[in-house]
């Protein structure tokens, strides 16, 4: 993926952290991380400020009264973020990355891990500071100017955590010695005791304490492995 240029920017001057997570929650989204490429070395960026979003308590209602959820189409989710976090892009000056559409691929995981508010996990998956395992990045903004940014130098939260990740999963398909055994972990899910991270969500991801925070209803955890898994 080749990073935009700076002439095709349209940078609102009054852009500021605290006007773009407004605006980010008022969408039904959080700010999950931020940072400046220049300095963290992001991989495909060179310059500015980027600003990555996700899900969390406001983002399942809103999806499930838009028109992308009504219309019953494929692909809700992707296409509820493409209009949504577009559209959030041009009232913000800035470029919308998205997590999906490739390949190639934008480096969501590169960043994610140099905005020092998501780490590596002992069972290998990310963990993030504020809804654990609960990771769902919906998009990102890249903003032209480098603005003040909230500190983020916080230890990760696995420091100081029982590790429940590591012995939770029924088959030990996540684990903290070999990370994740994919055939095992899909065999699981097609089975009639699967069932119950089918519709309930992984039981790993579930485990990590700082998930709790993340708002997420089981209902949307059974869309999100209908889709890692169809049936």
């Amino acid at each position: 993926m080749v990073e935009q240029s700076k002439a095709a920017f349209d940078p609102d001057p009054g852009s500021s952290y605290a006007r773009i997570e407004e605006a980010v929650n008022e969408a039904g989204l959080i700010v999950m991380g931020a940072l400046h490429p220049r300095v963290t070395q992001a991989k495909n960026l060179e310059y500015g400020t980027l600003i990555l979003l996700g899900a969390a308590g406001a983002f399942w209602p809103a999806l499930k009264a838009s028109p992308e959820w009504m219309d019953q189409r494929p692909d809700p989710v992707d296409r509820w973020s493409l209009r949504v976090i577009g559209n959030m892009a041009q009232d913000l000056g800035a470029q919308a990355h998205f997590p999906f559409g490739g390949p190639p691929y934008a480096p969501f995981i590169d960043w994610a891990l140099k905005s020092g508010r998501t780490f590596s996990s002992p069972v290998g998956a990310l963990v993030h500071d504020t809804v654990g395992m609960m990771i769902s990045f919906r998009g990102a903004l890249h903003f032209l100017s480098e603005f003040d940014l909230p500190d983020a130098s916080a230890p990760s939260p696995c420091t100081t955590c029982d590790a429940p990740c590591t012995t939770t999963c029924p088959v030990g398909a996540l684990n903290a010695k070999s990370f994740y055994n994919v055939d095992a972990c899909h065999n699981y899910l097609s089975s009639a005791a699967g069932q119950i991270c089918m519709t309930g969500g992984c039981a790993v991801r579930l485990a990590c304490p700082l998930s709790k925070s993340a708002g997420r209803l089981a209902e949307q955890s059974a869309h999100h492995m209908k889709a890692f898994h169809p049936t």
